[in-house]
């Protein structure tokens, strides 16, 4: 498998230049990042790849979508990671001195719909795992 980053710069024709290169490349699933632009055009995002019937995962923020997956942090909780290092700053510690940390809390949606528009089984297991699922 071979991974490859196309950027889009603003919306619409930003994203349809996107899947042309998408498609010159034959992918095989789009992963869709947290970014600000794709929030407010994952609805486009998603049209067009349905139409190249590209299983595609998405942030958890953007599980309304309609993508197959959304993985992630949610919201809720990386706020109160963010919280418990600002508590932190403002009792006197230093910003570089904090150690990295990451959420250890991560959500699994699936949708269920998608899934059957592009053929694809869900194992079990998986579902088992899914915190959220769209039929």
């Amino acid at each position: 498998m071979r991974a490859q980053v196309i950027r889009v710069e603003g919306p619409s024709p930003e994203y349809e230049k996107a899947f042309a290169e998408v498609d010159q490349e034959r992918a095989g699933a789009l992963v869709v990042l947290e970014e600000p632009i794709n929030q407010p055009n994952r609805k486009m995002i998603v049209d067009l790849a349905v139409a190249r019937r590209l299983p595609t995962v998405f942030p958890i923020s953007m599980a309304d979508a309609g993508g197959l997956f959304a993985y992630g942090t949610p919201l809720r909780e990386a706020v109160r990671h963010m919280a418990r290092y600002v508590d932190r700053i403002l009792k006197g510690s230093l910003p570089g001195e904090l150690p990295i940390e990451t959420a250890s809390h991560h959500e699994l949606a699936i949708n269920l719909a998608a899934a059957w528009h592009l053929g694809v089984t869900v194992p079990p297991e998986l579902l088992a795992r899914a915190n959220q699922t769209v039929q």
